[in-house]
């Protein structure tokens, strides 16, 4: 048996930014022009107005202040209200491989590493650009990695989940390394006219280099333990799929066919999920509260990280200790824990332990405890 490490990180970020500012006074504009098309129906009472947007609203609600995006025209045109994405010839990259290879050139470059050093690509995501060929398949062709590539689905926790995967397979000696790459163009999916969910997602794209750690020469997180777990729920859901043609109305533009969720349900069952999770992994390794340096979280809303790192640490975390970036990222899916992982781990010491965790749809929530080495 090896054990795994993780060696480099890597971060692509959109150019395009949409301030709070910006997506308030383009869903007003939208919600007028609704209510204005539906006056008739509103007036007798068949019908409910949209009600308008606010900056603080969505600052309350998630601690979001903006968001980076592959097209904000679109978003912000209120006859669109979607982004606005060219359609690209089979023989191009995709715009998911595209940005998943920058955030992979990243992680190689910082662990010092080619792709001849690599022998797997996961592709980890929530929203995945097609169905075949894998998406992962063509970052392994367009990066010129040898051996194989796939892809994967668990939401909101698919990088941990793709962690854990990469991490067993160098365990048990099936491969030397991988790329676990989690690129998410979650503005395609999500309902910019639903004025409770409209502000909550952004895009980006990570990459996360695992390798051996006895392979490694400089320093490294090691990866102490891994777990996940799932457990159905309808209370996030998405039923786009390649069956809408084959169903009645199934083509019509129909709420479902973009992100749903029902947040209360979400917030009350899946934070004791997250908590119990954390608190058995953390016991099953012998690891107390004050023996965690640092948290990095599934970044989807601020108040659901401060209630987990509160029960996780049992006190208010102090600053730096849950790290949270989606106040400047919004919520980017699978790849929110890692993002903060990448941009708040470079200060640990040697000996330091932290967890990585996300959580989301299925539910599902995955955890990996890391030790820096060096």
């Amino acid at each position: 048996m090896y054990q795994a490490a993780i060696t480099g990180t890597g971060v692509f970020t959109p150019q395009q930014t949409i301030t709070n500012a910006e997506l308030v006074e383009a869903f007003n504009a939208y919600a007028d022009l609704y209510n204005a098309e539906n006056a008739e129906a509103i007036g007798a009472g068949t019908l409910e107005a949209k009600a308008h947007s606010s900056e603080e609203f969505i600052v309350k609600a998630s601690g979001i202040e903006q968001r980076y995006v592959m097209d904000k025209s679109g978003v912000l045109d209120p006859n669109v209200m979607h982004p606005l994405l060219r359609q690209r010839a089979d023989e191009e990259p995709s715009l998911m491989a595209e940005m998943a290879v920058d955030a992979a050139q990243k992680a190689l470059a910082a662990a010092g590493k080619t792709a001849d050093d690599v022998d797997a690509v996961i592709c980890a995501a929530s929203n995945l650009e097609r169905a075949y060929p894998a998406v992962a398949i063509e970052i392994q062709e367009l990066l010129g990695v040898k051996g194989f590539a796939f892809d994967m689905n668990v939401a909101c926790s698919s990088a941990t989940f793709g962690i854990q995967a990469a991490a067993d397979m160098i365990r048990s000696g099936s491969i030397r390394s991988a790329l676990v790459v989690n690129p998410e163009i979650c503005s395609a999916h999500l309902e910019w006219r639903d004025r409770d969910c409209h502000f909550i997602f952004g895009d980006v794209a990570t990459a996360t280099l695992l390798e051996r750690a006895e392979d490694v020469e400089g320093p490294c997180f090691e990866v102490i333990s891994t777990r996940c777990a799932t457990e159905y729920s309808n209370n996030i859901r998405n039923n786009n799929g390649f069956l809408r043609r084959s169903r009645p109305d199934g083509l019509s533009d129909r709420r479902d066919m973009q992100f749903m969720q029902n947040g209360r349900k979400v917030f009350k069952e899946v934070l004791p999920m997250v908590a119990d999770h954390i608190g058995g992994h953390m016991a099953d390794n012998g690891l107390e509260s004050d023996d965690l340096k640092r948290i990095w979280l599934h970044q989807a809303n601020k108040s659901m990280n401060d209630f987990i790192g509160r029960k996780v640490l049992g006190r208010e975390p102090e600053l730096g200790e849950q790290p949270n970036i989606l106040q400047d990222y919004a919520n980017t899916s699978s790849a929110g824990s890692i993002i903060a992982f990448a941009k708040n781990s470079d200060d640990l010491q040697d000996g330091d332990t932290g967890l990585i965790c996300s959580f989301g749809a299925g539910y599902s929530v995955g955890s990996v405890i890391v030790k820096k080495r060096g």
